[in-house]
């Protein structure tokens, strides 16, 4: 070997042995969501790019949410990064829970990301967490079963509208149903849904001075049309279906229209997994004239737990599954209408994402939301799903179960908000509101 090829060989060698040398093992917490899980199917590049490897753990939703807080919270340092959420990020931040993501590099261009979604994750004008994907709700529907009724689905339309349509595309006999929600206990899952609807029916959470308002008339209005349009059309065991569900059903045919997060639109458009992928048109949430659609705002994304050992490497990773390049992977894999939605301007621009059937209601739906004046009335707190203060989500889990039990037909609507009112106020009360 000649000299010359025996310092290439060295300086490979040390090369090699310097990146093995850095290497680490993050451990990252993720929903079980599907975006998530094709994440995780491309994690082989992030290793390549870096050295670094990844030991997933992967969970359900309300799961997710128990693990990771009591972990940040006790400082337990079981994960590296955590999936997490709008509500969570600047409680969080606030607490000094979470690395700052003030120093992303200059490629990775944080100011591309929308608006909505920066200042969602942020706390004090800094971002805490990474948008994996952003979205907001809207109504995904059966073009084929809407056009057997002789209607038609605006595209804005009303509850009224709405119940009208699902009602005439019910078919129990043949496990047609005209419309399926969510129903499962959770604040992020039966109770997202009914918060953003009743924001639309005039109902909130807290008056200004954070008195509960379950024992207004615009409650008892949301719950009870909920109920009844899920007894007459929605599907059996509704009580306890979320998202992924709720998806199942809808990418089996079996749902007339499912009115869910807008991340789902990809899903129940592709043909290897939906029954129906060519028979899906969108429209925005409903509204009852009141001037608020039932659409929320919210954004899976990275955080990176203060004080964990591995603060380098997980940077890393969030900027390789937030950029610009992780969606342009996506695409060269699966397809633009399987890329992460929601988070970036530049996809909304992009010539090869224009043409995907649901990207401009997506992008109509997450703007029509405002997390700042969330209620027809105004009300103290941020969040549109969500009221953005800790106890919420403690609070908002346990009339998720009072309302959940009323669509099992366990209890009765009024005894469900009696129960809620009651709950709500105790616990504000000891939380010094």
């Amino acid at each position: 070997m000649n000299l010359r090829n025996a310092l290439c060989a060295a300086t490979a060698l040390v090369s090699v042995s310097a990146t093995a040398a850095f290497a680490e093992e993050l451990t990252i917490a993720t929903v079980n969501n599907g975006d998530m899980i094709r994440m995780q199917g491309l994690t082989a590049d992030f290793t390549e790019k870096t050295g670094h490897t990844v030991e997933w753990v992967t969970l359900e939703e309300n799961v997710l949410r128990q693990r990771v807080t009591t972990d940040i919270s006790t400082k337990g340092g079981a994960f590296d990064v955590m999936t997490i959420g709008m509500y969570e990020t600047p409680i969080w931040a606030k607490n000094g829970w979470l690395v700052a993501m003030d120093d992303l590099s200059e490629e990775y261009d944080a100011d591309d990301i929308l608006p909505a979604m920066r200042g969602g994750l942020s706390y004090e004008g800094t971002m805490y967490a990474a948008p994996f994907y952003g979205e907001s709700s809207m109504i995904m529907y059966r073009t084929d079963l809407v056009e057997a009724t002789g209607m038609e689905m605006p595209e804005a339309p009303t509850w009224e509208e709405v119940a009208a349509l699902a009602r005439a595309m019910t078919d129990k006999d043949n496990e047609i149903y005209g419309i399926c929600l969510r129903g499962k206990a959770g604040w992020g899952e039966n109770m997202a849904f009914l918060t953003a609807t009743s924001n639309a029916f005039g109902a909130r959470w807290f008056d200004e001075d954070w008195n509960a308002q379950f024992d207004q008339p615009a409650w008892k209005e949301t719950l009870t049309f909920y109920v009844n349009l899920m007894n007459d059309a929605g599907p059996p065991g509704a009580s306890t279906n979320g998202f992924n569900e709720n998806l199942s059903l809808f990418q089996q045919g079996k749902c007339g229209m499912w009115i869910d997060a807008t991340v789902a639109a990809s899903f129940v458009t592709n043909p290897d997994d939906s029954t129906v992928a060519d028979k899906v048109g969108f429209a925005l949430a409903p509204n009852t004239g009141l001037g608020k659609n039932s659409n929320w705002l919210w954004a899976w994304a990275l955080g990176i737990p203060a004080g964990t050992q591995k603060e380098a490497a997980a940077k890393e990773f969030v900027e390789w599954a937030t950029s610009k390049d992780y969606i342009e992977l996506v695409a060269a894999n699966e397809g633009w209408a399987n890329v992460p939605p929601g988070a970036r301007t530049s996809l909304y621009e992009n010539e090869n994402y224009k043409d995907i059937p649901f990207a401009s209601m997506t992008l109509k739906s997450i703007l029509s939301a405002d997390p700042q004046n969330p209620t027809v009335d105004p009300v103290p707190y941020v969040g549109v799903q969500f009221a953005a203060i800790p106890e919420f989500a403690g609070i908002a889990t346990e009339v998720g179960q009072e309302f959940s039990a009323a669509l099992a037909g366990q209890q009765s609507i009024d005894e469900a908000l009696e129960k809620a009112q009651a709950l709500t106020t105790d616990a504000m009360e000891a939380a010094g509101y």
